[in-house]
């Protein structure tokens, strides 16, 4: 939906336009019917009288004329004078109305918490900012190409308009308040440079940082990423994975993590299962039971993986567990848990 300032803008701006032609035809036929003009002489005695540049008639006029020229005259000076006006005004508004957006964005960004930032808006950041919205996460992106901010404008995305690399820029988009940074630039070097910044910036936040070279790997560890994603080389392992196991990797691209009425694959902390002041099992909590869901991986507090685990695994806090089921039963696992999918 436009903006109905803008609406009101060109509105006036087309009946001026159609006011100009009017009086353009008027004119015309006028100086056609009174003074017996041909139509390319009546055409030019219109434009010279409306825009009152000041060069001589084509034949002297007869009284009748003249008062129909200082009328045309008087009407184009009105006419003319207003078109002007609700041109220079859209003009300036316009820049009002650009600024007045840039404000009212930025309030919602400095309104939201543990949020994602996204820094570019090319195809690895677009496919990242279409999965949370599908998964109703709240993300800013920052992305330095104006035009691009201004083909998605109108999707509910906010935007950072700037440089990653500029610490002002990532101050803007939140970067203090953020649960997690997808750096998605397609210069390693640049990426090096966000993480480093954004690390410095933000002690906890989650980094996610792509890179093209896999000499880049170690540098974006260092400079503070938690996790490098190098898509080309996934995407060749993916496509050797479908000649081997392409069984496999065809189950695997059917488990869905995203969606409210798709999902069957999440992982929640141990905190929303129950009461952790006394230590329970994966056997003590028997979610195969109550919700049909199955546990199928443990994260420890200190970040350690376990695939499949035991059930007299001790579920400790700050911990988390991954559990697969089918969609209705995980929705049966969040509606018995009150847990909220984001």
């Amino acid at each position: 939906m436009g903006n109905p300032l803008i609406k009101l803008y060109r509105s006036k701006i087309s009946t001026a336009l159609i006011l100009l032609v009017f009086l353009l035809f008027v004119g015309v036929i006028g100086f056609k019917i009174m003074s017996n003009f041909s139509w390319v002489d009546a055409f030019y005695m219109t434009v010279i009288t409306i825009t009152t540049v000041g060069f001589g008639e084509v034949q002297p006029l007869d009284p009748g004329a003249k008062i129909f020229t200082i009328f045309l005259i008087l009407t184009s000076v009105i006419i003319v004078g207003y078109a002007l006006t609700i041109i220079t005004e859209f003009i300036i508004s316009k820049n009002d109305i650009s600024e007045l957006k840039h404000k009212k964005m930025q309030k919602k960004i400095d309104a939201l918490s543990n949020h994602i930032v996204i820094c570019g808006f090319g195809r690895n950041g677009q496919q990242a900012a279409k999965k949370l919205k599908t998964h109703s996460r709240s993300f800013v992106v920052v992305e330095s190409n104006k035009e691009l901010i201004d083909k998605y404008q109108n999707e509910d995305i906010l935007f950072v308009n700037g440089n990653a690399n500029e610490d002002v820029v990532l101050h803007s988009a939140g970067i203090k308040r953020a649960e997690c940074l997808i750096s998605a630039l397609p210069n390693d070097s640049d990426n090096v440079f966000v993480v480093l910044s954004a690390r410095q910036m933000n002690k906890t936040a989650r980094i996610i940082s792509r890179a093209s070279n896999e000499s880049s790997y170690s540098k974006l560890k260092f400079a503070g990423a938690n996790n490098v994603i190098l898509p080309d080389k996934i995407g060749g392992d993916h496509m050797a994975s479908l000649v081997v196991v392409p069984d496999l990797l065809e189950f695997i691209d059917n488990l869905s993590i995203v969606g409210n009425s798709s999902i069957n694959i999440e992982e929640i902390s141990v905190e929303k299962l129950y009461d952790t002041s006394e230590i329970k099992t994966i056997r003590d909590l028997d979610l195969r039971k109550i919700t049909g869901c199955n546990v199928i991986g443990y994260k420890d507090e200190l970040g350690n993986y376990t695939i499949n685990p035991e059930a007299n695994q001790k579920l400790v806090p700050k911990s988390k567990v991954i559990v697969l089921g089918r969609p209705e039963q995980i929705q049966t696992l969040n509606s018995t848990y009150n847990i909220d999918i984001k």
